[in-house]
């Protein structure tokens, strides 16, 4: 009688690590090479946000019997990315803004203090500057603070209401932006 079965160990292909990480490169190549040939065939979509109206709101906010402090005009290259109007016995304005240079640089008016507004929107870690002098806008007097992140923002008070303008922007911008403010009544 033959024994057909074969004898010793079945056939198998011999395992090295050489042969692990030539298979890891090759995986690792491949994946790369699909990465790049899609990303040369994609077009990447720009973003440009739509500058807000934000002078219609103020109209509209005036309409209503309110006072608001706002920009005359905005500096070349600043748009107003979102404005908000907040009626009721607390009325609240907010205008945010991108600089020429896409920094932030935001305008707040609501009849909270001084301080809390400096907390809320600055930070709790804002230092007080000097006092400042800025003729030509809805307040001569403005107080100046500055966080160690390099925000930057100008206070004062306006009737009943603070006005505050902020920011990531240069201090010298800010300032710009201050001296720009009117409470003129505009036409609808």
């Amino acid at each position: 009688m033959s024994d057909s079965t074969p004898t010793g160990r079945p056939g198998r292909y011999p395992r090295t690590t050489g042969g692990l990480l030539g298979a890891i490169i090759v995986l690792v190549l491949v994946v790369v090479a699909i990465v790049l040939v899609r990303g040369a065939f994609r077009e990447t979509p720009t973003y440009e946000p739509e500058p807000i109206d934000y002078l219609a709101l103020v109209t509209s906010v005036q309409q209503a019997g309110l006072t608001p402090a706002y920009p005359a005009e905005l500096p070349d290259g600043w748009y107003v990315k979102d404005a908000a109007f907040t009626p009721g016995d607390r009325p609240v304005l907010d205008l945010a803004m991108t600089t020429a240079d896409e920094h932030f640089a935001g305008l707040h008016q609501e009849d909270r203090s001084v301080d809390e507004l400096v907390d809320t929107y600055v930070g709790g870690d804002a230092t007080e500057g000097d006092e400042v002098r800025i003729d030509g806008t809805v307040a001569p007097e403005w107080r100046t603070f500055s966080d160690p992140g390099g925000d930057h923002a100008f206070a004062a008070e306006v009737g009943e209401e603070t006005v505050l303008v902020y920011g990531s922007a240069p201090e010298e911008e800010l300032r710009g932006l201050v001296e720009s403010l009117t409470t003129e009544k505009l036409t609808p």
